[in-house]
């Protein structure tokens, strides 16, 4: 079978994206048409169909993504130096009914995974206890309960690269440099895959989560609210069993500050959570007693087993990083597809990464029916944007230099092929950061772009999973929500597989629809929160925390 070389992704665009490297001279036949390429097309870069001259509309996924700033050849490639960002106005008055009809979902309608189930009803897909720090000043007493816990309990990732360095040491210490420089340095990554389980005293507790930040004290009472809201998300997720909190007990967020946050967000709240402060007394004592008292509460986390569970108990959380030119073609369209199953089958699913929106938001504010939620979103949508453009930072400057390389040229056409991450359902909800998902159906939460930030963003809100694509390769994962990192493309997979957990590559090559791929996914997620699989990011360790500051991150 050959390989397609080129695709039109909407019938209305007007550029064609290259599925290969298209060299100069090429004649490249499509839908009746011949381009004659003035200049090499690198594959998941784009070339215009007709010629265009300056400020004319450059057109893809069916949405405006740019305008032309010098003119541009039939069969050129679209650039930085020949197109800039631009985007369609939105708003309530260009509003359009919007219609859509639930998916075929009978075969997984009485489909389960095995979770562990909470008092309020939901229900995890692990079993964490969680040690936070209100104030950084406890970042090291976090750190010490974590060398003593992990240790002691099984959890610790194993010492494959200071066995490295040992090893190196022994060689210096006996005189043998040339054996040193003549190394080839290796390390089996099945040792990192592989962890000691079976030896672990706590069978059904999954792991022991410690957060660190820089936060809680000299910053504004906005991001010490903010910051109580994410920890007060996490403590409330699913996944979560019980919680430590560490405070020195003077900084902005109060213990009681977090206690009422956590129930305000969840009356039906019912878990462990284990408070100590530092300024009354010594650390010694401080210490001993956050031991003895987290080792009882674990006794009992322990006691909870996996049961099964309605795939509607699924929370999964949509986030694309190290985007490339094939994210809006494969990986993103087949999560669309699959928070459609989820949301057929009465699922929640969680559109975050607000930037990433930009030129794309009609779309959404037509598929929202709520007025009052699609005010939400377009409020949201300003003030971001507002905020960032008041420091010289727009939307319009949100693609990478990775980004750029690999064919995402302005934020709007990387927006575009990011929103396919949320289908085409409608959207049952508009959620401002550390806001709890509660409603079934399509939610969108409010993030930055940035990985981190906005993984943990969803946390916080509730995922129990995130499908997370990526084009370029990210190591990112969550303290407590497993994040399934999804290849665009069958190289990356081949390139960095211990990083990457599913493979939307063979959509590409015309190996697989996106439907089939899709429910490849569903099936993987199902094993995944039943506990039969774990993400490479939970093997390795990827613990990725960073509150967001409600100050300028894209």
């Amino acid at each position: 079978m050959s390989l397609a070389q080129v695709l039109k992704v909407h019938p209305a665009d007007n550029v064609i994206v290259a599925l290969r490297d298209l060299p100069a001279g090429d004649v490249i036949e499509f839908e009746g048409e011949r381009y004659e390429l003035p200049y090499s097309v690198s594959a998941k870069h784009k070339f215009v169909t007709h010629d265009l001259q300056v400020g004319d509309h450059v057109t893809m996924y069916g949405v405006l993504v740019g305008k032309a700033t010098k003119p541009i050849r039939r069969g050129e490639p679209i650039t930085t130096f020949n197109l800039k960002h631009d985007a369609d106005p939105y708003g309530l008055e260009q509003k359009k009914p919007y219609s859509w009809e639930k998916l075929s979902v009978s075969e997984w309608q009485n489909r389960t995974f095995n979770g562990f189930y909470r008092a309020d009803g939901r229900v995890g897909t692990r079993n964490y206890w969680l040690i936070i720090p209100l104030v950084f000043c406890e970042n090291r007493n976090v750190m010490i309960l974590k060398d003593a816990f992990e240790r002691e309990l099984g959890y610790a990732q194993p010492d494959i690269y200071r066995e490295h360095v040992r090893e190196l040491l022994h060689l210096y210490q006996a005189g043998q440099h040339e054996v040193i420089h003549k190394m080839q340095p290796f390390v089996d990554p099945a040792q990192i895959r592989t962890q000691a389980r079976a030896n672990r005293p706590f069978k059904n507790i999954d792991g022991i989560k410690f957060l660190t930040h820089e936060m809680g004290c000299g910053g504004t009472r906005q991001d010490s609210a903010v910051l109580c809201s994410l920890l007060a998300g996490f403590i409330n997720n699913p996944n979560v069993a019980g919680a430590t909190v560490m405070s020195l007990g003077c900084q902005h967020l109060q213990t009681e500050m977090l206690e009422k946050e956590v129930r305000r967000q969840n009356p039906k709240f019912n878990k462990p959570l284990l408070l100590f402060e530092q300024q009354a007394g010594t650390e010694t004592a401080l210490m001993a007693q956050a031991i003895k008292e987290t080792f009882l509460a674990l006794v009992d986390a322990n006691k909870n087993e996996r049961k099964p569970a309605p795939l509607s108990q699924l929370t999964v959380g949509l986030k694309c990083g190290g985007s490339d030119g094939f994210s809006g073609i494969s990986a993103n369209p087949a999560i669309g597809h699959l928070s459609d199953m989820v949301v057929s089958l009465g699922g929640k699913t969680v559109l975050a990464e607000f930037p990433e929106l930009c030129g794309v938001e009609q779309e959404l504010i037509n598929r929202t029916a709520d007025t009052a939620k699609a005010q939400k979103f377009i409020d949201l949508m300003q003030a971001y944007s507002a905020q960032a453009e008041a420091v010289g930072s727009g939307f319009d400057m949100n693609p990478s230099p990775g980004n750029i390389k690999d064919g995402l040229i302005t934020d709007a056409i990387k927006s575009a092929g990011a929103a396919k991450k949320g289908g085409l359902a409608p959207v049952a909800d508009v959620l401002d950061y550390a806001e709890p998902v509660v409603t079934p159906g399509l939610n969108l939460l409010c993030t930055p772009g940035n990985d981190v930030e906005a993984t943990t963003g969803m946390a916080g809100s509730g995922a129990n999973v995130i499908l997370f694509t990526t084009g370029l390769g990210t190591p990112t994962g969550n303290p407590v929500c497993p994040v399934v990192k999804i290849s665009t493309n069958k190289k990356l997979k081949a390139r960095m597989p211990d990083v990457i957990d599913f493979d939307s590559g063979p959509i590409i090559d015309g190996e697989q629809s996106i439907e089939d791929n899709a429910e490849a996914l569903l099936e993987y997620i199902i094993r995944l929160a039943s506990g039969d699989e774990i993400t490479q990011a939970e093997r390795l360790g990827q613990d990725d925390f960073i509150p967001w500051k409600r100050g300028v991150s894209l």
